[in-house]
């Protein structure tokens, strides 16, 4: 079976971009998404009120659906480390809200240092949203850690350190385990287990691994995926780290009678 998957973790990540990013680690298929999420660390220290309004107020324009409102708080020279700029941001939340209508969206500080007159902001977001496919309901929930620099109360810079999503869809879509470094060095071996917590029984199952480099093209263009038939309770698979330092979503679709499950994490390769 072959479908179009896109990474619409980014996509999800974006919407928090207020203060936490895209990835919208993100993903998600056409006809049929995928997604999942932990929770935020408090602040270590009271940010400045400035900071904290803004962040609540980036909150409540991105559950709004307002996306000029969400815009304001970027800079129009706005990078983020995946690839994105204020125009191709602005672009693939614009897509996701449309998919996903009525996310909502929390943001909170986990860090902040002021270098100048610049704020350095370190937030966790979380995201959850549904959408209906084939008359089903289709649940995303995101979660993405991110670093922001403000200046002047806008965003002129993201980095995304981290970023884990899940979809599900069906009665009982499967509870899926991953186990996936966060990090690996250049050139090594890594596993990637997405394993179904509950007793396979005489069910079938198939799925697919996925791994791709995260750039901006990734936010807005499908990739086609094969699905197998699993002869086990899940996927395992053995993944060798490219020769250059980047990031890579690395993600897994496991499908049951009862319903789908799909998971995407974030994994930085780095020099030795």
């Amino acid at each position: 079976m072959r479908y179009r998957f896109t990474s619409w973790s980014s996509y999800a990540l974006m919407g928090a971009l207020a203060i936490a990013p895209l990835s919208l680690g993100m993903m998600g298929w056409t006809d049929q998404a995928l997604a999942q999420a932990p929770a935020a660390a408090p602040a270590v220290r009271p940010a400045p009120a400035v900071l904290s309004q803004t962040l609540t107020q980036i909150d409540a324009a991105a559950n709004g659906g307002n996306l000029p409102a969400v815009m304001a708080f970027y800079a129009p020279q706005f990078t983020n480390s995946d690839g994105l700029t204020y125009s191709t941001f602005q672009d693939a939340l614009s897509k996701f809200w449309k998919r996903y209508p009525g996310m909502v969206y929390n943001t909170v500080i986990t860090s902040w240092k002021a270098e100048g007159s610049a704020l350095i902001v370190e937030t966790t977001t979380t995201i959850m949203g549904t959408q209906t496919t084939l008359d089903r309901p289709v649940n995303l929930t995101a979660t993405i850690a991110s670093r922001q620099r403000f200046e002047g109360e806008k965003i002129v810079q993201q980095e995304i350190l981290s970023e884990q999503s899940q979809v599900t869809m069906g009665q009982t879509p499967p509870t899926v385990q991953v186990n996936l470094p966060e990090q690996v060095t250049i050139g090594r071996s890594y596993a990637f287990d997405a394993i179904v917590t509950e007793p396979l029984g005489d069910r079938l199952l198939l799925g697919a691994a996925l791994e791709e480099t995260i750039n901006a093209g990734g936010y807005l263009n499908a990739v086609p995926i094969n699905l197998e038939l699993l002869s086990s309770g899940g996927l395992f698979k053995i993944g060798r780290a490219p020769l250059l330092p980047e990031n890579r979503w690395v993600s897994a679709v496991i499908i049951r009678n009862d319903g789908m499950t799909a998971v995407t994490r974030r994994m930085r390769i780095v020099g030795r």
